[in-house]
């Protein structure tokens, strides 16, 4: 009787949780762009690249094609010169000769974290006051600065960040994250906020106040940290200033990845979440609508544990295929290859979420960008 009640109220539990989780994302007004956008300061985009894919080139044109009325330049860096995604920005430079963009060569690079070691050397050659971080594989609607600057006129607004979406899953492992990302992450972001105001930041796109910038120490004090975008949010949210979050969904395109690579990403980033948010990422496993109900059916097979599990069951495949269209629509919606099967894979997804959640707990080894490395309880690494 105790455990049939016990892993009942569990159920319950994570069924309210993702109703929760499902009505404040209901009600962001993703999507959404200003009628006649009239704030334009000078910005500097700052872009670290290393390599590129069959995806580079058209992620690094929408930023050249953007329509800003303000002033902007560009500087995307590399490690070094013989850098094969070189080739594809001087073609861009030839092509946009007339836009303030150039390439900057960075080194020597000091630091585990070689990205933000990058957007270390870059920060120190921009010239205006608004600093635009952007990941090499983002790739934006022709309005997405116009509408994403905005909430900077606010002064009490110190750094804008924005939600992103899988554009490209090729392969099945893909799909699968996919659903992860497209499904529950946003609007697990908006049910954190719906409790507090944002301390942290999405890593995709991210415009931060240079003033704001100096006050952690910009970059440099960032280069041995992970979770570079969690710890610039962080550092800039208890220093007093408010994330926002612009309702414009940029995509993310990746290579194809198999179930290894798709795997050792997650890991990484059940391992990182656990580093940043110890606490909230142990009770996470409480807010799994599958694992539960199943769980309950399969230990106390009774009529209501087997009604409530259906139920559920579902209630994540409706919920998820809800939440996932709603991000992929818009004014440049994304391909809907794999929309009508995210919700039965939300459920697989669920089950997987298991074994990433005892080893974030069990283990502090993770793959970066094909390097193994050691994290470390603050959350800075070390190559092994």
């Amino acid at each position: 009787m105790i455990l049939n009640v016990t892993l009942g109220c569990l159920a319950l539990l994570s069924f309210v949780l993702m109703l929760w989780q499902w009505w404040v994302a209901r009600g962001f007004p993703l999507h959404r762009r200003l009628a006649a956008p009239v704030f334009g300061p000078g910005l500097t985009l700052l872009k670290p690249l290393k390599g590129c894919d069959e995806a580079t080139e058209g992620c690094l044109r929408s930023w050249l094609v953007q329509s800003y009325r303000g002033d902007r330049e560009i500087l995307f860096g590399v490690a070094w010169a013989d850098d094969p995604v070189c080739a594809i920005v001087r073609k861009l430079l030839k092509e946009f000769s007339g836009c303030d963009a150039r390439l900057v060569v960075c080194g020597p690079l000091e630091g585990a974290n070689l990205k933000v070691c990058k957007l270390a050397q870059l920060e120190r050659s921009a010239r205006y006051d608004v600093i635009v971080v952007s990941d090499a594989d983002v790739r934006v609607p022709p309005d997405f600065l116009a509408n994403a600057v905005a909430p900077l006129e606010a002064p009490a607004v110190g750094l804008v960040n924005c939600f992103y979406r899988l554009a490209n899953p090729t392969t099945f492992a893909m799909r699968w994250e996919a659903v992860a990302v497209n499904a529950d992450f946003w609007s697990q972001v908006l049910q954190s906020r719906s409790l507090k105001p944002l301390d942290f930041a999405l890593g995709a796109v991210m415009l931060v106040r240079r003033s704001c910038l100096r006050e952690i120490g910009g970059f440099a004090s960032l280069t041995e940290v992970l979770a570079d975008d969690y710890q610039l949010g962080n550092r800039i949210a208890r220093r007093g200033h408010r994330i926002d979050l612009c309702p414009v969904v940029v995509e993310c395109c990746s290579g194809a990845m198999g179930w290894s690579a798709v795997w050792k990403h997650q890991l990484r980033w059940a391992r990182t979440i656990r580093v940043c948010q110890p606490m909230p990422y142990f009770f996470s496993l409480l807010s799994n609508p599958t694992l539960w109900p199943l769980l309950w059916a399969a230990v106390c097979p009774t009529v209501p544990a087997l009604l409530f599990g259906a139920v559920c069951l579902l209630a994540r495949v409706a919920i998820a295929r809800d939440l996932q269209r709603r991000l992929m629509a818009g004014p440049d919606p994304s391909p809907p290859a794999g929309l009508a099967v995210s919700g039965s894979i939300a459920l697989a997804k669920d089950l997987f979420q298991v074994p990433l959640w005892l080893l974030a707990f069990t283990g502090n080894r993770i793959e970066w960008r094909g390097e193994r490395m050691h994290l470390r309880a603050d959350g800075t690494m070390v190559k092994d």
